[in-house]
C-alpha cells in the first residue's frame, strides 16, 4: 500500500492526491505536519536517493530558512537529518510518497506516471 504524506493547503499535494484518484492508485493519506514520516521511512528514502539528503527537505519552507539548513545540509549526517525530519513535518518535501519499493518527493506528473502506472 502506498502512503502519501500531504498538507491540505499545499497545491502540489492537492494535485498529487487528485492524480492518484484519477489514475486509480490505491493509497493512504497521512497529514505530514501532524504525523511526519517515521525514522524508518526516512532512512528508506535516504537509501532510495543514494544518500542524498536534499530531495527530502522542503527547501522553500520557512522552517528550513529559520534553521539555516541551506548551510547546514551539506555537512549533515543522515541520522541528524532523520531526527529533524521525523520531528518536524514542515521540513519534509511534500508530497512525500512511500511504499515497500517506491519513494517519491514533490509532485512531477511524468515521474509519478512512470513510477506508478
Amino acid at each position: 500500500m502506498l502512503t502519501i504524506y500531504a498538507y491540505k493547503n499545499c497545491d502540489s499535494c492537492r494535485k498529487a492526491l487528485k492524480w492518484l484518484k484519477e489514475n486509480g492508485v490505491a493509497h493512504e493519506v497521512k497529514a505530514i505536519r501532524e504525523t511526519p514520516p517515521t525514522p524508518a521511512e526516512l532512512d528508506k528514502a535516504i537509501t532510495a536517493f543514494g544518500g542524498d539528503l536534499r530531495p527530502l527537505f522542503n527547501t522553500s519552507g520557512g522552517d528550513y530558512r529559520e534553521l539555516n539548513l541551506k548551510d547546514r545540509l551539506p555537512t549533515m549526517s543522515p541520522s541528524e537529518a532523520i531526527d529533524l525530519l521525523s520531528k518536524n513535518g514542515n521540513l519534509v518535501k511534500r508530497p512525500f510518497l512511500i511504499s515497500d519499493n517506491i519513494v517519491l518527493t514533490g509532485f512531477k506528473e511524468d515521474r509519478w506516471r512512470e513510477t506508478l502506472v
